[in-house]
């Protein structure tokens, strides 16, 4: 493979793995749906404000949020909305092997 190649696919995994986690799939989710501050996920959460400004942090990483701070808030969005596509595909992969699951149960 070559290193552009290799470097491709190592850019797409750290986006990836920036997703590999419940909660981070949660805010996401929450993003979706309308900007967010930080207090706001953690209640919404559960946990405190560290673990999801931790969590913030690797999806603003791996650009997936950005935020935009006004007054003492920081507020959270998507930067590229079209990743709820891939939510949307995982879905999709879920109910297949449902069906699956289903027809092996069946047979």
């Amino acid at each position: 493979m070559k290193s552009h190649t290799r470097e491709k696919y190592r850019l797409r995994a750290e986006i990836i793995k920036a997703l590999a986690h419940p909660t981070r799939l949660y805010i996401v989710d929450m993003l979706s749906r309308e900007r967010r501050f930080v207090g706001e996920l953690a209640e919404m959460i559960g946990c405190d404000i560290s673990t999801v400004s931790r969590h913030l942090l690797v999806l603003k990483n791996a650009g997936i949020v950005e935020d935009n701070k006004q007054g003492l808030r920081i507020w959270y969005r998507l930067r590229v909305p079209c990743v709820l596509k891939f939510f949307s595909c995982v879905e999709n992969v879920l109910k297949a092997n449902s069906r699956q699951l289903k027809n092996s149960i069946n047979e």
